[in-house]
């Protein structure tokens, strides 16, 4: 009798590795001129300290940064509240997300006014986390993330994210991130 072998990787974390794929895909396709950061390369910078040190730009909503945000990022909704902090065109500045799609949009309307040392975190917040990374809120450390609805939420290691309010005020339906 023939018995199918037993999976070495668990079919969870094959399906959130294809699925990481996809997103990376759709984000590089839909922005492609748009610069990227990994997750390793920020993480580096800031603990060199090398200066300049850049902006980190939070491009979620209040309710996702209110669960946790990257240390001293600036949450920005839209490019008008980017560019009401005064930012220097040449500062470096990084912005992320949920998963990158929303903060590839404001990199590149940043770049069309002439910012020229932007990035987009490749991964944003949900790679950030997934690799047990420095998370705040309200100053202290949060190791939760807003998983901005169920469905995007399974981008998230287990326990990592948040529960959605039941009301649906924290859920959110709309597609693009």
């Amino acid at each position: 009798m023939f018995s199918m072998p037993t999976p070495t990787v668990p079919l969870r974390t094959l399906a959130q590795a294809l699925a990481w794929w996809a997103v990376s895909r759709w984000v590089q396709r839909a922005f492609p001129g748009v610069p990227t950061l990994t997750t390793q390369q920020l993480a580096e910078w800031l603990s060199q300290g090398r200066a300049p040190f850049p902006i980190l730009l939070d491009v979620r909503g209040d309710d996702e940064f209110a669960v946790s945000h990257l240390p001293e990022a600036h949450r920005v909704a839209s490019l008008e509240a980017a560019l009401a902090l005064g930012l220097d065109r040449g500062q470096p500045i990084v912005a992320y997300c949920s998963v990158g799609y929303r903060s590839a949009r404001l990199v590149n309307q940043l770049q069309g006014l002439g910012y020229t040392e932007v990035y987009n975190l490749a991964g944003s917040i949900f790679k950030w986390a997934n690799e047990g990374r420095s998370l705040v809120s309200q100053s202290q450390p949060e190791p939760q993330v807003h998983p901005y609805n169920a469905i995007w939420g399974v981008l998230l290691k287990p326990g990592l994210a948040s529960p959605l309010a039941r009301d649906g005020e924290q859920s959110r339906d709309d597609s693009v991130l």
